[in-house]
């Protein structure tokens, strides 16, 4: 049986973990309005959940009840991002005026409570000119650390050469950019989930399709030459990789077939980084580890979408077949050191 005071020393161990979470999301009225008047052949299923039931209120709250679900699930900080798809299913016009005010309101709440907050952009990549000077101005002026970006902008995808400007911001502030799930385009959709009603939303979404999607969108990325054109530029992806690592040894042919200049697994060690986004897996964790390593493995609870109730996300951590020292470098190490290498 333990004592007093050896539980006492265990709950003081528990708190000196400090947590972070990279994919932790939010919802304001404004991007929400903007997507609900979107052609419907245009909406993103994320729409469903962001505007109905708890999640929503769960979206839609930056104060107490955001910040008693991240004690509840033992997460320290919150790294807050507007929720999929951002505002890259909007026009032009419509994306650069939210992604300007979603990004004021982030840092806004970032200064509120520094201790539990830090952000990542939105950019408006509908305009990706204005998406890279707001990506500065949000790393320089405003204190965030980095964005999040969606594969898509409509049917382009994010490797087209017309969005490489903001890579060449984020290479220059050495600022992460952390590549989200989307819907997949509606052909797909209809080609492979359609007729399995609710079934096949779950699986054209959550549960497979944003992940092969976003799977896909990375080795778009480095299959293009993004990563050798910029070799300096930081990648982070959740769900253990979307899929990719799990094909890693099949897929590496692809950098010969590419022309690329390093290997397939070399990429994936020097310029991307996975986090579970609550999937809390020693599974996929150990996988992760022996494909990429370490160091490139950070951590995320998908906020809200992912539930780890009576401190299951910070419990993931402590149980993890982990020296110490790699329990803190996944819990909160990884994150930080990239974080301390940004320009401001």
């Amino acid at each position: 049986m333990t004592d007093s005071n050896d539980a006492s020393d265990l709950e003081g161990d528990a708190s000196a973990l400090r947590s972070v979470g990279l994919e932790e999301h939010f919802i304001v009225p404004d991007v929400l309005a903007a997507w609900q008047a979107l052609d419907p052949i245009l909406q993103d299923f994320a729409l469903i959940p962001a505007s109905r039931g708890e999640m929503a209120h769960q979206l839609a709250d930056l104060g107490e009840r955001r910040l008693a679900d991240m004690a509840e699930t033992g997460l320290d900080v919150q790294v807050l991002s507007l929720t999929t798809p951002g505002v890259q299913s909007l026009d032009a016009d419509a994306a650069v005026t939210l992604q300007f005010a979603a990004n004021e309101l982030i840092a806004e709440t970032v200064r509120s409570r520094p201790e539990h907050y830090q952000g990542l952009a939105a950019l408006a990549t509908p305009a990706p000119e204005k998406a890279a000077r707001e990506l500065e101005r949000a790393v320089t002026e405003l204190g965030l650390d980095g964005a999040m970006l969606y594969g898509r902008t409509r049917d382009e995808n994010l490797d087209q050469p017309r969005f490489w400007s903001i890579f060449e911001a984020a290479e220059a502030l050495r600022a992460p950019l952390y590549l989200h799930p989307q819907t997949p385009p509606p052909s797909v959709r209809e080609a492979y989930y359609s007729g399995l009603d609710a079934a096949g939303v779950a699986l054209g979404t959550h549960r497979l399709g944003w992940h092969y999607e976003t799977g896909v969108q990375l080795l778009r990325l480095i299959t293009s030459g993004v990563f050798d054109r910029f070799p300096d530029l930081q990648v982070v992806v959740g769900h253990w990789g979307e899929s990719v690592l799990f094909y890693l040894e099949r897929l590496e042919p692809i950098a010969a077939i590419a022309g690329l200049e390093r290997p397939l697994v070399e990429y994936f060690r020097t310029n991307i980084s996975v986090t579970p986004s609550g999937m809390f897996s020693p599974r996929y964790l150990r996988w992760a580890i022996d494909l990429v390593g370490v160091d490139r493995i950070m951590f995320a609870t998908d906020y809200p979408f992912e539930v780890a109730p009576s401190g299951g996300a910070r419990r993931f951590l402590q149980e993890a077949d982990l020296s110490d020292a790699d329990r803190v470098k996944i819990a909160s190490g990884n994150w930080e050191r990239l974080r301390a290498g940004i320009r401001r």
